[in-house]
């Protein structure tokens, strides 16, 4: 097994705290990426339906040859099928998908409320109702705000995967989830090219003779976020895991933290129209 640590989620279910994330990595070169992730130690892969390359996931885990019982697998219900009898076609489909006939994480992709108004509340209930079947052990949502998380009903989310880097770090957030008992899951966690280039990044990485990625994946595990970087290079991928041997100082976790400047990337939740 991996050195990775883990995080006891809310329903007791142990999430390793880095994964591999394969957003916008087509079918084809999935496979070869998630088969070197698996090599170099990562058992935390990250997908979503949205992102049409389950398949290539699920080729590459079936290849790795490894058992399933070590694996961490997390797909997502994308946005048109939070009605109750889409949520479950697509679940199915997921899991065909990616040859399981269990997923260790589930999660709504987004509230998508612009386009489908309160229909995530929907889709909240089946997520319970399929962890009961034992269709998935853990569920979650992703890019749910503290409005969307006092809307839905009955079991507490495991996770709430949202964008958080340096630079967006969703400090009063991440205080709002803790109390509540959901652990933040980061994407974009590198926070693509501004956050990579921070002077501040770089000096702390040639302090400790790390890479730029490096330093800012340790921050989000010392912080307490799971983190999923996410590349298609071999040596990178390698390089993303190998973040064990050192750890970031109060200083250097204050520097970073500092970077914080509220530059959100991606969509906002409230706002989003897809």
């Amino acid at each position: 097994m991996s050195n990775v640590p883990t995080i006891t989620l809310n329903d007791q279910v142990a999430i390793p705290q880095l994964g591999f994330g394969v957003w916008q990595v087509g079918n084809d070169e999935v496979v070869s990426a998630v088969g070197k992730a698996l090599e170099v130690g990562y058992r935390h892969i990250d997908t979503a339906a949205a992102y049409q390359n389950e398949s290539g996931v699920g080729r590459a885990i079936k290849e790795s040859g490894i058992a399933r019982d070590e694996l961490f697998i997390t797909t997502k219900l994308w946005n048109s099928d939070h009605a109750a009898a889409d949520a479950r076609r697509a679940i199915e489909q997921s899991l065909e998908n990616l040859g399981l006939d269990h997923l260790d994480l589930y999660l709504i992709h987004w509230p998508a409320v612009q386009k489908y108004g309160n229909l995530y509340i929907e889709a909240w209930d089946a997520l319970q109702g399929f962890k009961e079947e034992g269709l998935t052990r853990s569920i979650g949502v992703s890019n749910f705000s503290a409005e969307h998380l006092e809307a839905i009903n009955g079991a507490v989310p495991s996770v709430d995967q949202i964008e958080m880097h340096p630079t967006f770090s969703q400090a009063a957030f991440r205080a709002t989830l803790a109390e509540r008992g959901i652990v933040p899951e980061a994407w974009s966690p590198l926070g693509q090219a501004k956050d990579l280039n921070s002077p501040v990044i770089g000096q702390i990485a040639q302090d400790l003779g790390k890479s730029n990625a490096q330093v800012i994946i340790r921050w989000h595990l010392q912080i307490g976020n799971i983190v999923i970087p996410k590349s298609v290079t071999p040596e990178r991928i390698a390089q993303n895991f190998d973040v064990f041997d050192f750890e970031l100082s109060d200083e250097q976790l204050n520097l970073i933290n500092s970077l914080d400047s509220g530059n959100r990337i991606g969509a906002d939740p409230a706002t989003a129209t897809f």
